[in-house]
């Protein structure tokens, strides 16, 4: 199975986009509104994934001032975290149950190097297997510190929204049926993501809907 193509920059969004915009007629009014899509492509690696641990049901401020102390203790290396004890991550600012998540995922020896040529879905299944990683965790690191241009987080609330106001659906789309609207805008579906984050926000504002 391939990898398929893979987004390395604005280039590719655009392409996506128009493809998109092509194909399904919300999306192309969509794109209307929200103008050219950010690449919101990331690092790929060990840090990444242990700061979207930490930024788990924190606020945005305190995920930011935690993961700035574990830079400057260091504990953004696997091998420091697995040595470090359990009172020098408190310190920092991480919970009883994200210290397991944390200790978890440097135990778990990944091979990151690998995961840029495997598949999306086994990419996807490597990580699930991590205390503390779920399905959108997984995803979101799939498409933008991997770049995979064809998957998509159905589980996001703010995708689902926006989805329901762009199709005019009378209830938000749950996980599934958004994962099965989302067959349609295959092989650009973490491009269709992005131009409905951007709505969402687009949307919102418009309705005065917070987010």
């Amino acid at each position: 199975m391939s990898v398929g193509r893979i987004i390395i920059g604005d280039d590719c969004v655009r392409e996506g986009a128009d493809w998109l915009a092509r194909h399904d007629r919300h999306l192309a009014a969509a794109l209307q509104e929200t103008g050219p899509l950010p690449l919101r492509l990331r690092p790929d690696g060990f840090a990444q994934l242990l700061n979207a641990i930490v930024s788990q049901q924190v606020s945005v401020a305190s995920a930011s001032a935690i993961w700035a102390r574990m830079q400057n203790a260091g504990l953004t290396d696997p091998a420091n975290v697995r040595d470090t004890d359990d009172e020098a991550l408190r310190v920092v600012g991480l919970s009883r149950q994200k210290m397991r998540y944390a200790r978890a995922l440097a135990a778990a020896d990944i091979d990151y190097t690998a995961l840029r040529s495997a598949p999306s879905q086994d990419v996807i299944a490597t990580l699930m297997q991590v205390p503390g990683i779920g399905a959108w965790t997984a995803e979101i690191y799939a498409m933008f510190s991997l770049g995979r241009a064809d998957v998509f987080a159905p589980g996001d609330l703010a995708l689902q929204e926006a989805a329901r106001i762009l199709y005019e659906l009378p209830d938000r789309p749950k996980d599934r049926a958004l994962r099965e609207m989302a067959e349609a805008w295959s092989p650009w579906r973490s491009v269709a993501a992005r131009i409905l984050w951007a709505y969402y926000r687009v949307a919102t504002s418009n309705k005065g809907l917070s987010d």
